[in-house]
């Protein structure tokens, strides 16, 4: 018998396919960057800080993530890729070892009428295979109990080519589960027809009222006058039956006016089809109040809300239907969903319990899958669409998020950690724009870009560990464990805005007194009820005024200037000091350079690829004509007013020959909020989400309330500007206003002069008041989670 000895083999040297280890960016542009060359460790959890304004998002979203989904689109065919947005490749040198980009932002999901939490997310196709299944009575496939679908009947002759042509009778139907009355809205419309115009008077006299409508209009008023099926002379109510027919529902016909061919068509089709059809929230404000005096919407009355016709609300599993289904709360939902037992569809009860779990795990279990999507904050969009990633079995991928802390309460935090940290555990690399020290703490790796915002930023600070950044001396690193402290007097109340028996969404018969004069807090868990206590119940008035979350909506063409109406005084001034019209001082009207029409730039468009944008030759994107740019005021022309600013421009239209009071106030409110650093003519689609809340609150500043109310005024803000937050806030009471803010974060909390607490959970565990009184009592009394997690915060 004999023996081997065996030696140690040596280890093998790495594949070379392990060394790409690392995301490489070099020499990265985009917006206010400079030259930025980092290494972003892959398969860990990276996480970008900086104050607002700093690059956070031009590197990891306009730079990182839009190169990796342009270098995807271009392995489609150019047919295909004629159907997607065209992506110009980012003002990067290198960019290398990319993978696979999945971005998870805030953008508002798509508030289509018929767009709800379960059609966004799948949950509403699996519940409807699962009703098509198991339903009684059975009324047909999964379509039947679809509210986007209507049923179709049609029957009559099709050619049938096969052999001999021969005509053959047909019948077509398809069942849909659309309530046919409100058209699977959930409401109806009801308009008022006094405000679409006067009875008392004829067509040729001016009866419409309706906002744009010239009597010498071919498409609207005179259509109407020389369609020949009304008397324009004869006053409206004294028109017969028919004509009233006709001129208020007559569908779409030919008809001729002056020798023109035109479209007559019924006057409340045309309205539903010219203001209805449209986002309420991007009209002009003077037809947006014109539409929300004339039409009504009111619940269906024929599916009670629904949205669904009566056959798919009658075919039921058990006893519960599936508009029951839909209306319940997630969590309820899913232990519904595991309590059936039917081994036919174990695959698809199995698929839609985990769906329904991960709305559970992420903390938005008190939704319900008819909720509209468009009525979702930007936090809980942003949780929605992680819910089809969590399950995800894709591995070396990179995923980007915007901020996922946003709109949850500290309690919540943890959980969105985990989430992060499981992603990060299934191999893929995650890149977090964060500005919570909770989240900042868990990172691998951390890229702090600074030191200053706008002109101010766009370079690395510092790379490396917590540890790291704490010792780092950078402006995160001085705020990361700055912690706000309890005040030692709080401000008295005088009087009170008494809200009686609020029962918007979950809230339980609240009664509540919100005092006045102070700065109060409301605070809870997301889906307690913050929001449907304030906005829901505080009356919108003049003296009320309101800033909330919602997109500031506006092209590249629009910037700070435009949008706070600050450009208005700098024109006249402009005007009056040259002695020459206003509108030669805007780049949207007449002043604007010919060759690019005001934009600065000139776009190419390349067909199947990616266009370019070149910088205007004549007016080298100063955006006006050279003519225009001869008048000057305090030294400076137009293109150089708006290069500034808004601290440079403060002190430029503060004193001297360029002194213009009203420029100046607008610019003093920009600078109270934080944004000196702006320059007035940067376009507002470069702008972070903090800085348009920032910028919204300012334009809002302007109003003349008594009572102000701010929801999350903190989303996006960087530790050392809330302390800048703050100050604003004590301002505004000081000046005799009452500050009402929905807030999350522990600093807002521990300085208000009164909170109240909404609980104790989410959905039907909340709408109630757990809590009211000062943040001390709060701290003292630690009866709630909030009460806990802000004992923890000042360390009390």
């Amino acid at each position: 018998m004999s023996t081997t000895r065996r030696t140690a083999a040596p280890s093998p040297a790495p594949h070379v396919a392990d060394s790409h280890d690392l995301i490489r960016v070099h020499g990265a542009r985009e917006n206010n960057l400079k030259d930025v060359s980092i290494g972003i460790p892959k398969r860990r959890l990276t996480v970008f800080t900086g104050v607002s304004g700093s690059g956070k998002s031009s590197l990891v979203f306009d730079t990182i993530a839009a190169e990796s989904q342009r270098l995807i689109n271009e392995t489609y065919s150019a047919f295909v890729q004629g159907f997607m947005p065209t992506l110009a490749r980012p003002e990067v040198d290198v960019l290398d070892g990319l993978t696979t980009a999945i971005i998870v932002d805030q953008q508002r999901m798509g508030a289509d009428p018929r767009s709800t939490v379960g059609t966004a997310t799948d949950a509403n196709a699996m519940l409807r295979i699962l009703f098509s299944r198991l339903g009684d009575p059975h009324i047909g496939p999964p379509s039947a109990y679809a509210f986007n679908v209507p049923s179709v009947r049609a029957s009559g002759a099709i050619t049938v080519e096969r052999g001999a042509k021969k005509a053959v009778k047909a019948t077509f139907n398809r069942t849909g589960g659309m309530c046919p009355r409100c058209e699977g809205r959930g409401s109806v419309s009801d308009i008022d027809l006094t405000q679409l115009y006067d009875d008392s008077k004829s067509l040729s006299e001016g009866a419409f009222t309706i906002p744009g409508w010239k009597s010498d209009s071919f498409w609207t008023v005179r259509v109407y006058a020389e369609s020949g099926f009304v008397d324009p002379d004869k006053p409206i109510r004294k028109y017969t039956k028919k004509e009233m027919q006709d001129f208020l529902y007559r569908e779409a016909t030919k008809v001729k006016v002056d020798g023109v061919n035109l479209t007559y068509e019924g006057l409340i089709p045309k309205i539903q089809k010219s203001f209805l059809s449209k986002d309420k929230e991007a009209m002009q404000p003077h037809i947006r109040a014109f539409v929300e005096r004339a039409v009504t919407f009111t619940t269906c009355p024929e599916c009670e809300g629904t949205r669904l016709s009566e056959g798919a609300r009658s075919s039921r599993i058990g006893k519960v239907s599936i508009a029951d289904a839909c209306a319940m709360e997630i969590r309820d939902l899913a232990e519904w969903v595991r309590a059936l037992d039917e081994p036919s569809v174990a695959p698809l009860l199995k698929a839609l319990g985990e769906t329904l779990d991960s709305f559970v795990e992420i903390g938005l279990g008190y939704l319900s899958l008819d909720r509209p999507s468009g009525t979702l904050s930007g936090g809980e969009a942003q949780r929605v669409k992680m819910i089809r990633h969590l399950g995800s079995s894709l591995t070396d991928t990179t995923y980007v998020f915007d901020e996922p802390t946003i709109g949850l309460h500290p309690h919540d935090i943890q959980r969105m950690n985990d989430l992060l940290l499981r992603l990060r555990d299934k191999g893929n690399t995650v890149l977090v724009v964060e500005h919570k020290p909770e989240t900042i703490a868990i990172a691998d790796h951390i890229v702090d870009l600074g030191p200053g915002a706008g002109t101010g930023g766009g370079r690395v600070c510092f790379e490396g560990t917590v540890d790291g950044l704490r010792k780092a001396g950078t402006v995160t690193g001085r705020h990361f464990d700055d912690r706000a402290r309890l005040k030692e007097s709080v401000r008295e109340p005088k009087g009170a805005l008494e809200i009686r028996g609020a029962a918007t969404h979950n809230l339980r018969d609240v009664d509540v007194d919100v005092p006045l004069a102070v700065l109060c807090v409301v605070t809870g868990v997301a889906g307690s009820g913050k929001s449907s206590l304030v906005h829901g119940s505080v009356p919108a008035g003049e003296n009320v005024v309101s800033v909330d979350q919602s997109a500031i909506r506006g092209s590249r063409r629009s910037n700070p200037a435009t949008y706070t109406g600050l450009l208005d005084p700098i024109r006249k001034a402009f005007a009056t000091a040259n002695g020459v019209k206003p509108a030669l001082f805007s780049a949207n009207s007449e002043g604007a350079c010919p060759t690019c029409n005001g934009a600065g730039v000139i776009f190419t468009d390349l067909g199947m690829m990616a266009g370019v944008s070149a910088t205007c030759e004549d007016c080298e994107g100063k955006r006006f004509q050279a003519s225009v740019l001869e008048y000057r005021l305090g030294g400076r022309d137009i293109s150089e007013v708006l290069a500034m600013s808004v601290t440079e421009a403060e002190a430029f239209f503060g004193e001297g020959e360029a002194r213009t009071p009203a420029a100046h106030r607008v610019l003093g409110r920009l600078v109270d909020v934080g944004l000196g650093y702006l320059s007035l003519g940067q376009p507002l689609t470069t702008l972070s989400g903090g800085e348009r809340q920032r910028l919204k609150l300012a334009t809002h500043m302007a109003e003349k309330g008594g009572v102000y109310v701010l929801d999350e005024p903190t989303a996006g803000l960087h530790l050392a500007d809330v302390e800048q937050l703050l100050g604003l806030l004590d301002r505004l009471v000081d000046s005799g206003k009452s500050v009402i803010v929905v807030e999350h974060h522990q600093a807002v909390m521990a300085h208000a002069d009164w909170i109240i607490d909404l609980g104790p959970g989410a959905g039907h565990d909340g709408g109630r008041i757990v809590f009211e009184g000062t943040p001390a009592d709060l701290v003292a009394d630690r009866s709630t989670l909030t009460g806990e997690h802000l004992a923890r915060y000042v360390g009390a």
